[in-house]
């Protein structure tokens, strides 16, 4: 695969303040570990306006930071129609936001739900939204192992090497 042309990627939740956030973080952290930066270009949105401008809510922060994960410099944004051309890989956590992303028109990228990479089981990726820190934690664990998943998947399909 050409250097020169970045994998683009976004991951997708209702409010971008929870599970999308993690992905974006989670998986940023996986490729820098694996020296893969310069291939991705990654983000992260909502498919509702609500919690636009606002950083990751504290649950999601502080998961990630447990892990030695940073959320840094994320902000919420809305998914929009114009995203469906933007992003080769368009990840959503639910199949409610799947759902509401097919709705937006077609796309030129591959939309997937997350879980479809998890070696343990498919399905939803569960809201942790005012649930507590063990839900956070445990939406962490689901979303770290589905995005090793979706990294092997993406090297072995576009043939990147470390």
């Amino acid at each position: 695969m050409s250097k020169t042309k970045k994998i683009h990627i976004v991951f997708v939740c209702l409010g971008n303040i929870c599970r999308s956030p993690l992905g974006e973080g989670i998986f940023r952290h996986l490729v820098e570990k694996r020296g893969l930066s310069e291939y991705f270009h990654i983000d992260s949105a909502g498919t509702a306006s609500y919690h636009t401008g606002e950083r990751p809510d504290l649950g999601s922060i502080r998961a990630a930071a447990k892990h030695g994960v940073s959320l840094d410099g994320q902000y919420a944004r809305q998914f929009t129609g114009e995203d469906l051309t933007r992003w080769d890989y368009i990840i959503a956590m639910d199949s409610s936001n799947h759902s509401n992303i097919c709705k937006l028109g077609t796309t030129s990228g591959n939309i997937h739900l997350l879980r479809e990479f998890d070696p343990e089981e498919p399905g939803d990726v569960p809201d942790p939204w005012a649930k507590g820190d063990d839900a956070f934690l445990e939406t962490y664990a689901i979303i770290h192992r589905s995005c090793i998943g979706l990294l092997d998947h993406i090297i072995r399909v576009h043939y990147i090497t470390d």
